[in-house]
């Protein structure tokens, strides 16, 4: 675009090196969905309020639509794609939605995968309190979030009721004693 100044970015992202030049004002999201293809990074409110666009900046979550791509340059990102293994194999809370049916539509889900590894990173044995507080800024209008709930304290705990399995009276493996 004519008169639009444009500014290199190069980002480690997902453990690739990527580099583009894309106009200043370029947020991370439209960057990432736009300039790499990485479109499990959902775009929902563009004001930081539905937390939707959630990534690990240099570890940390952050909502990639108030983070511009020129200031990301040189941090290592990692999205939604870069959580499962080279194997496929889940990361265990992409496998803990998954296990919990923490999901109906799927366009908060990515988001809430990112914020709920960044709970457990910081907060290993997080109480049901602990993880309704994390998840705050990110809205779902689908689920009632119950499941999302589970989902994460089974992510850190291995049971969706927060004990360590077998010490509720349920067998490993089973849904927090749950039909």
């Amino acid at each position: 675009m004519p008169g639009v100044r444009e500014v290199p970015v190069e980002l480690t992202v997902n453990g690739t090196t990527r580099s583009a030049v894309v106009p200043a004002r370029t947020l991370l999201v439209h960057f990432l969905r736009d300039h790499l293809g990485l479109t499990g990074t959902h775009v929902g409110c563009d004001t930081t309020q539905c937390g939707a666009c959630t990534v690990a900046l240099d570890g940390v979550a952050v909502k990639s639509c108030t983070v511009l791509a020129a200031q990301a340059d040189g941090c290592a990102v990692t999205t939604i794609e870069g959580l499962a293994a080279a194997d496929g194999t889940l990361h265990p809370v992409q496998q803990a939605f998954r296990d919990e049916h923490a999901l109906q539509c799927g366009y908060c889900t990515p988001g809430m995968v990112m914020a709920v590894r960044q709970l457990i990173e910081d907060q290993p044995s997080p109480t049901e309190d602990q993880v309704r507080h994390a998840l705050d800024g990110n809205i779902c209008r689908c689920t009632g979030y119950q499941n999302i709930v589970a989902a994460a304290l089974r992510a850190a705990h291995g049971t969706a009721d927060g004990t360590t399995p077998g010490e509720n009276g349920t067998a490993p493996g089973e849904n927090g004693g749950r039909a």
